[in-house]
């Protein structure tokens, strides 16, 4: 008698349907998976877990409702793209350009849109060289600059340097440069003439990023037609 009066008040508090599916509703008559509830769910205990390591989480489709279990290395990335993200080769038609507002002794390196290799073209402006920065935040940027073969037999009394330079609201700032390295050996005189600089820099939206160098009145015109530049910019935080 008290099963029966038991199972009276379950069935009037909690509306449960066995489809002849297999399928176990509440509060739905018709229940489209395993257990389909029809309502808000509350978990009073779960364990806690360490790491995320060998776990999976669970998240809810605003479709279907159906709950699915997901990777958490995917969490945060999927179907995001990062509209920052511009690289330019530059390996023919390499030449220097001097733009009025440029530091004295500096000229940029004539990148244009059409070096690019991946990124929007839009990023790089041909007027003057420049990578224009699409959003405030943190950059990751990466310059190389290699001139001629890379070495050079002869040591240079005052070597030019790679520089990175910004230019806001037409002020040209240096924010970053690299001199090329001579060695003094007793058989030769040497100057490495390739530099890399590679660095974290917080950028302004507008901004106008160039690629240059100094001194370049030491260089020598043959040998800077078969030199080798290259850019890799991505934003990596606000």
């Amino acid at each position: 008698m008290k099963s029966k009066i038991y199972t009276l008040l379950l069935s009037g508090i909690f509306p449960l349907v066995f489809a002849q599916t297999g399928n176990v509703g509440i509060n739905t008559s018709s229940p489209t998976a395993t257990l389909d509830v029809n309502g808000n769910t509350k978990i009073r205990t779960t364990p806690l877990a360490a790491t995320m390591n060998n776990h999976m989480i669970l998240a809810v489709n605003q479709g279907s409702f159906e709950v699915v279990k997901m990777d958490p290395a995917t969490i945060g990335t999927e179907g995001i793209t990062n509209t920052t993200v511009f690289s330019a080769r530059k390996t023919s038609g390499f030449g220097l350009a001097s733009i009025a507002i440029l530091p004295s002794g500096y000229e940029v390196i004539n990148f244009v849109a059409t070096d690019r290799t991946i990124g929007a073209a839009t990023l790089l402006a041909d007027s003057d060289h420049s990578y224009v920065v699409p959003s405030t935040g943190i950059y990751n940027l990466s310059f190389t600059f290699r001139y001629g073969s890379g070495l050079q037999t002869s040591l240079l009394s005052t070597p030019p340097n790679v520089a990175i330079l910004r230019n806001r609201a037409n002020t040209i700032t240096v924010i970053d440069s690299k001199n090329f390295n001579g060695i003094n050996l007793a058989i030769a005189n040497l100057t490495i003439t390739e530099g890399t600089i590679t660095n974290l820099y917080s950028f302004q939206a507008g901004d106008r990023i160039s690629f240059g160098m100094n001194q370049t009145g030491l260089l020598n015109a043959g040998l800077l037609s078969s030199s080798f530049a290259s850019i890799n910019i991505h934003k990596v935080s606000n």
